[in-house]
């Protein structure tokens, strides 16, 4: 293997710089837009080596760019923008939170809190909205009970990052799959049943030490027809139909209950599809630029280099895996942002992957794993932060109770020791 150029990654470090230096003089990680901290630093990319022209590298950049995974990757973050946003305008939201509240026992409430944490993140695709849709309901039960504020927002944030990991059209899911050409069901399947131990154990290690404690939940009401479209989105993709056809009939189906209920009529309906698929710009965009920025780093030797660097010491495939995994838990820890991690050590993950005969479908369920289980874990994450300020309490106190995120991890590293999952006859590379 080549040993590359090092220089090739100035880039990439000028990103770390503006991205974390910023967040570390104001105290807020996001306040540095990350859209203009890579533009910035694609203009740094085009602005090296001086042996080719200017127009040679713009070329270049709009080669990596314009890759088709990649603009297949634009699309679906689309849509499913478009999805999230009409289902969650009809109230599919509120419904599926207050029927799940309605069916918990009061004494399992904190168990209850965490697996409808999962249900919805898995069902909207975000863990950050799932946040938003518990947090409240949480912090009011723990006022009203002897329940500790962190458990509860622990347990909250842990469910929130099962769905984004697992969920169809969750955007780390769908970066990963992509960056890895998998199938969307085949990396769901690996996943499942390497987090589910850890759902379990969890839901076990919040019942024993809420023992005894008891919370009275206000009757709200609930339509079950809104949460349909959710459900529905959730079989096909298992069934295995192709992400557009999906999506596109959750659109539908969501759009048709909303005009149904009175929620939409056609221009409003229009008008929210738009508005999901602008709440998406910003991720299609860091996925343009990135792309186009790490083909002008691989064009001038830095991928060889962080290859080379990777590689040396791996010497066997579980050695390999575990390396992705390295690889993507400290871009994350880097970025602060899991979606952004994925898209950045996607493109060297599929190249170890493919050096070391790792199925598609491993090397993405390692990248979104260990990504979210870092995510879950980042005082300074943006899951931490909304959490903590809805609770009025420091996002180092919820740190102790995260269950869940460790437990991801662990049951991750137990995978690749045991070989989980064993390797298919034939490889299908497209989903």
């Amino acid at each position: 293997m080549k040993p590359g150029n090092p220089w090739a990654l100035i880039p990439f470090v000028v990103f770390l710089i503006l991205f974390i230096g910023s967040g570390v003089i104001t105290g807020d990680f996001y306040a540095f837009p990350v859209i203009v901290a890579i533009a910035i630093s694609g203009a740094v990319a085009l602005m090296m080596n001086r042996k080719e022209s200017f127009a040679r590298k713009i070329d270049i950049f709009c080669q990596g760019a314009g890759n088709g995974n990649v603009m297949l990757m634009v699309l679906i973050f689309l849509l499913a923008g478009a999805f999230s946003e009409v289902a969650k305008g009809t109230g599919a939201v509120d419904s599926t939170v207050n029927f799940a509240l309605s069916v918990v026992p009061h004494n399992l409430i904190v168990v209850g809190l965490f697996i409808i944490a999962c249900f919805i993140s898995l069902s909207m695709g975000t863990s950050m909205g799932t946040i938003v849709a518990l947090a409240p309901i949480g912090v009011g039960i723990s006022e009203h009970t002897e329940l500790s504020m962190a458990l509860v927002i622990a347990a909250i944030i842990g469910g929130s990052m099962f769905g984004d990991n697992l969920s169809f059209i969750s955007d780390t899911t769908i970066t990963a799959v992509r960056s890895q050409g998998a199938q969307m069901r085949d990396k769901f399947k690996v996943n499942f049943w390497i987090v589910l131990p850890a759902a379990i154990v969890t839901c076990m290690i919040l019942w024993a030490i809420t023992m005894g404690e008891t919370a009275q939940v206000e009757h709200v009401s609930y339509h079950l027809v809104k949460i349909v479209p959710y459900i529905l989105v959730i079989i096909l993709a298992l069934a295995g139909m192709n992400v557009f056809l999906v999506l596109a009939s959750g659109i539908v189906l969501a759009g048709a209950v909303g005009l149904a209920d009175g929620s939409y009529h056609l221009m409003s309906l229009l008008q929210k599809i738009g508005q999901g698929m602008a709440g998406m710009y910003e991720m299609a965009f860091l996925a343009i630029f990135i792309a186009g920025m790490v083909e002008v780093m691989k064009y001038n030797g830095g991928i060889d280099f962080l290859l080379h660097l990777a590689t040396r010491r791996i010497t066997s495939k579980k050695g390999a895996e575990f390396g992705i995994a390295g690889l993507v838990g400290l871009t994350n820890v880097s970025t602060a942002n899991n979606t952004i991690a994925i898209l950045i050590a996607g493109p060297l993950a599929k190249n170890i992957a493919d050096q070391y005969g790792i199925e598609p479908r491993k090397s993405a369920s390692i990248l979104d794993l260990f990504s979210c289980s870092i995510q879950g874990l980042l005082p300074y994450g943006a899951q931490f932060l909304a959490a903590a300020s809805v609770a009025g309490i420091s996002p180092v106190s919820i740190l102790p109770y995260s269950y869940y995120p460790i437990l991801i991890g662990i049951c991750g590293i137990i995978a690749i020791l045991i070989g989980y999952p064993t390797k298919k006859k034939a490889n299908i590379s497209s989903s």
